[in-house]
């Protein structure tokens, strides 16, 4: 006993979410960083089987992997190691993109009587961290959500509009609006409307892993995403991406969860913009998505 008990002290303190199951995937250890990246304490998940979607993990597609294609299940079919990105629900209802890895527990005899899964955070937030300064981070975050703030965004936009003028590298702009936030403020107060766009900034930024593609809090419920090196097909995939992941999360208030979408309008830059120019375009799109139902995306060349 002491000497397992020595290695569950190890296990916790190692940066990565470690957890144990059984064969009949119920959950066994669950360490420290597993409650700090995941929000749910041993206490909560202990006992219960990962099939029971504590952690609902779906992809960049939205599908649930929990019931259908679970990494972890699979490994207890063909005890083959598997590595996946995928995006883990946290307690608060916010979307963590996290790197998960498998590998089967095995006894004395080699049969395989449980497993292993390990994973870490696998956001750009977590870079975004290690290269802005805090005199950076006073300027130009936005300090609700903690993204960039609309000096950052503009800043962003004019150096990007100056590499496609003097080198041709292109990029294109995604307008994001949160739909009907005005009733979630009046309905339920500040406090849960500054909720949604912290959880909504969480779960955007998790997506975006490209160094040179980030999200900007434009002003009120609206945001920027700025991406680099793209085409429209590719833009427009990110946007729906976007929008899949945010109509996929939730925020918790008295009477339950809510949850809430978005609307974007997206546009390639061209040579002759300015900023001016490719923000009212964007911003023109995004009226088109709200007329036509709201979550949604629209695109101008498609």
């Amino acid at each position: 006993m002491e000497q397992l008990d020595f290695y569950k002290s190890l296990l916790d303190e190692i940066s990565d979410g470690v957890y144990f199951v059984n064969r009949d995937r119920v959950i066994t250890y669950w360490n420290k960083s597993a409650e700090e990246l995941s929000g749910y304490t041993g206490e909560e998940v202990i006992g219960r089987r990962c099939s029971d979607n504590i952690l609902v993990h779906i992809d960049d597609q939205g599908t649930s992997l929990c019931l259908t294609g679970c990494p972890l299940a699979a490994m207890m079919e063909d005890a083959v190691p598997r590595e996946a990105h995928v995006f883990m629900k946290h307690k608060n209802g916010h979307r963590v993109p996290v790197y998960v890895r498998v590998k089967p527990l095995r006894d004395e005899n080699d049969n395989i009587i449980g497993g292993v899964e390990t994973f870490s955070d696998d956001s750009f937030e977590v870079a975004l961290k290690d290269r802005v300064s805090d005199l950076e981070r006073k300027s130009l975050i936005d300090g609700l959500t903690g993204v960039g703030n609309r000096r950052f965004a503009d800043i962003t936009l004019s150096t990007r509009l100056n590499e496609l003028k003097r080198y041709g590298w292109p990029f294109g702009v995604i307008f994001i609006d949160i739909d009907d936030f005005k009733k979630v403020n009046d309905t339920y107060g500040h406090n849960i409307g500054d909720e949604v766009l912290r959880v909504l900034t969480r779960t955007t930024a998790g997506i975006i892993r490209e160094p040179e593609t980030s999200i900007f809090r434009w002003g009120g419920e609206e945001f920027l995403v700025i991406a680099t090196n793209c085409d429209a097909e590719k833009l427009f995939a990110l946007a729906e991406r976007l929008r899949l992941l945010a109509a996929n999360s939730s925020v918790a208030k008295e009477a339950g969860m809510l949850r809430v979408t978005i609307s974007s309008g997206v546009t390639v830059a061209q040579t002759l913009d300015d900023a001016e120019k490719i923000i009212a375009r964007a911003d023109a799109l995004l009226y088109q998505a709200k007329k036509a139902g709201k979550n949604c995306c629209r695109i101008d060349s498609k």
